[in-house]
């Protein structure tokens, strides 16, 4: 009797270390999980850290204010280095962490895998910066604080022409990239209808973009008065340079990738002198909200906030609103959680430091398009 006793201790012993390997389903009572997917390291790294530390303000603020419908918040980030692959990993991690909401993940392609498994598993997905148009398609469960590439494209076209920028303009895009290429797409159909010409069109791919002499040439020959470059801050400080190194001219107009340039090391910001790029933010803005976070994240991290970063802050919340609208708790799965916030996210309004935002059904935020200049290295709205 004593070794069949040892034998059923030893087994339970077993048994409890093995569940203890097991996932957890059931969800605490007492404290809403966020997670975080974005390129914390990496050549996007500035966009995923700008994320991150925006959304641990935002999450520090709302659980000082008493939470989420008075339930604490806790938040994880995790890093995909701008990568698919590694972007469903850290999916598979926060989901075994428990996530039930998720922000991100902050670069298209790999928003575009994830949402394909957050769509199965009827996720909760909120990306703050996800342009490409298949961010949020996979499912109903996703939605975007920013716009989309075809919005921006179109945005981008309108605003030159409806301020009379320029009765030429040239384009450089990336043809390589989703990004680039979609708002170019857009642009080119916009400017269609608007008081402006297209007298030259180029391109560059991911295998060729540290010499863009001979794209310069062509729009330099053009006449151009203005160039519209539809892509991310790294590539747009080489144009720059060889812009100015072969005396070429002209106004430059940018979208929301290129925030971030004034900090890229080693880069002179003169040569970004009077770049125009369409943008949600502006830190230089004179409301109490974003003077009070333009501090926060200057105390805490001693960089000046971009876009991302307030996409991201704005992003917490939205999922706080949107919560509360919907009247979720933290015992509930994240498909309960899921199908509540969708009602929710199409009928609240939200005002923050992007603006008055609402959404579509298919997750497409509503608001008005925002341009800056930079003057005297900061933006300054136009």
């Amino acid at each position: 009797m004593k070794n069949f006793k040892k034998v059923l201790s030893l087994t339970a012993a077993v048994a409890l270390a093995a569940s203890a390997l097991l996932p957890v389903t059931a969800f605490a009572d007492d404290t809403f999980k966020i997670g975080m997917i974005g390129p914390l390291t990496g050549g996007a790294a500035i966009y995923g850290s700008a994320v991150a530390n925006a959304a641990k303000i935002a999450v520090d603020e709302v659980n000082e204010a008493g939470g989420i419908a008075g339930f604490t918040v806790e938040y994880n980030p995790q890093d995909d280095e701008h990568d698919a692959e590694k972007s469903v990993n850290a999916y598979n991690t926060l989901k075994d962490w428990g996530m039930q909401l998720l922000l991100g993940t902050v670069t298209s392609a790999p928003c575009i895998a994830v949402e394909a498994e957050a769509a199965s598993d009827n996720m909760f997905l909120l990306t703050p910066s996800g342009t490409a148009v298949d961010c949020i398609t996979a499912g109903d469960n996703a939605f975007r604080v920013c716009f989309s590439d075809p919005a921006q494209g179109t945005e981008a076209a309108r605003y030159i022409g409806e301020h009379g920028l320029a009765e030429t303009v040239g384009v450089l895009y990336d043809s390589s990239d989703v990004y680039s290429s979609g708002i170019y797409a857009t642009f080119r159909a916009e400017a269609e209808g608007q008081p402006f010409e297209i007298v030259a069109e180029t391109s560059f791919t991911a295998d060729s973009k540290t010499d863009f002499s001979a794209q310069l040439q062509t729009l330099k020959d053009s006449g151009c008065q203005l160039v519209f470059i539809p892509f991310y801050y790294n590539e747009a400080t080489i144009v720059l340079k060889q812009a100015h190194d072969m005396g070429f001219e002209a106004a430059w107009f940018g979208v929301d990738g290129m925030d971030g340039i004034l900090s890229v090391e080693g880069f002179d910001t003169s040569l970004a002198e009077n770049l125009m790029l369409l943008t949600p933010f502006s830190a230089t803005a004179e409301d109490e909200l974003t003077q009070n976070f333009v501090a926060k994240y200057v105390e805490l991290y001693g960089d000046i906030p971009n876009q991302f970063a307030a996409d991201a802050y704005d992003g917490i919340y939205i999922m706080k609103q949107a919560a509360e609208q919907a009247g979720v708790t933290p015992d509930m799965d994240p498909s309960e959680i899921c199908d509540a916030m969708k009602t929710a996210m199409t009928e609240i309004t939200f005002t923050g430091i992007t603006g008055e935002i609402t959404w579509t059904a298919e997750g497409e935020p509503t608001k008005d398009p925002i341009a800056v200049i930079i003057k005297d290295g900061v933006y300054e709205f136009m």
